[in-house]
């Protein structure tokens, strides 16, 4: 496909992003413009207690006020396709950790009122409702049985990126709504305790679940030096076990955050102990930013991918998945 013809169909299509944890503010917002985003899940909690969570969403309110013409908060999926009409991007909030539910259910339907969409249930480590990848996994809690049926119940996504195996496992087969893995990377490709097996990855599909398809360098092979295409065979690779309806995009662009931040995601809690080292932070050459995203249809299509399947990649799936959790009323 020409390159105009490729602009033209990537400004056509719905552009979803599973899961991106970048520096909130105008620029950014300008950015997601530039790229023709549709929609982001975008974190706005990962170590944050219930209050600290609160104060976190009223400053992204306002800031999303002030940026009306160019963003507009989602609570559905038809708040995502009113999006793509207005030419503005859908701002889903969610959460990379439960640790804001603190030991509380009623909290789950108030920030569901609050607008999050999707939580994912721990972050790297252990909390009340199980355990993260970076730690030895003891399953889902008695509580957490209770969270996930919350969640169900109010419709409120639940994501397992940073979720250990065991744990993923048991809210899988507890959950009565699909779940998914938002942001990850194939165990396949490069041994790291946050890709998945293909075995994990072929569980979650089996159960109706789906894959967000990360590109962040940690966790590819080529590290920094990965380029667009290594992120295409990322998803390709995830794609050939989940199939074409269970895939979709889930960046993590941390795009305008600095090391202090960083160092903050890394400890326990936010100041414990270390539980990783990422090294230089460079996105993948030909997705540095969020504006590049228009790169990433043009990828696929060169690789061979039909439009139909570029469609599902880049929103199409992401909207099915939103829809069969949140539910379609307005």
């Amino acid at each position: 496909m020409a390159l105009n013809n490729t602009t033209a169909f990537h400004d056509e299509i719905v552009v979803v992003d599973g899961l991106i944890i970048a520096k909130w503010d105008r620029e950014l917002f300008v950015d997601m413009r530039k790229g023709g985003l549709t929609a982001a899940n975008c974190t706005v909690s990962v170590w944050e207690g219930f209050q600290s969570t609160v104060n976190n969403i009223i400053e992204v309110n306002q800031l999303i006020a002030e940026s009306s013409e160019l963003v507009r908060p989602v609570r559905t999926v038809d708040d995502i396709r009113a999006a793509k009409e207005e030419g503005r991007t859908g701002i889903i909030l969610g959460f990379q950790n439960a640790h804001a539910f603190e030991d509380q259910l009623g909290y789950i339907e108030i920030f569901k009122q609050l607008g999050i969409g999707v939580v994912q249930l721990c972050y790297n480590t252990q909390n009340l409702v199980g355990t993260g990848c970076y730690e030895r996994d003891g399953g889902l809690s008695g509580f957490g049985r209770e969270v996930i049926a919350e969640m169900n119940r109010v419709g409120m996504l639940c994501d397992l990126s940073h979720v250990g195996a065991v744990t993923s496992r048991e809210i899988i087969e507890e959950s009565s709504k699909r779940v998914c893995y938002s942001h990850c990377l194939p165990y396949g490709l490069k041994a790291h305790p946050r890709n998945k097996t293909d075995e994990e990855l072929k569980f979650i599909a089996d159960h109706g679940g789906f894959v967000g398809v990360t590109m962040f360098t940690p966790f590819l092979a080529k590290g920094t030096q990965a380029t667009i295409d290594d992120y295409a065979e990322g998803i390709e690779y995830i794609m050939n076990i989940v199939g074409e309806d269970s895939v979709g995009i889930g960046t993590d662009f941390t795009q305008g955050q600095d090391q202090a931040f960083f160092e903050w995601l890394t400890h326990d809690k936010g100041y414990a102990r270390e539980l990783t080292q990422f090294g230089e932070i460079v996105n993948p050459e030909g997705i540095r930013t969020i504006g590049e995203f228009p790169n990433l249809t043009e990828t696929l299509l060169r690789r061979g991918h039909s439009e139909d399947r570029v469609r599902k990649i880049m929103g199409e799936n992401w909207l099915q998945l939103l829809g069969d959790v949140w539910g379609t009323a307005s």
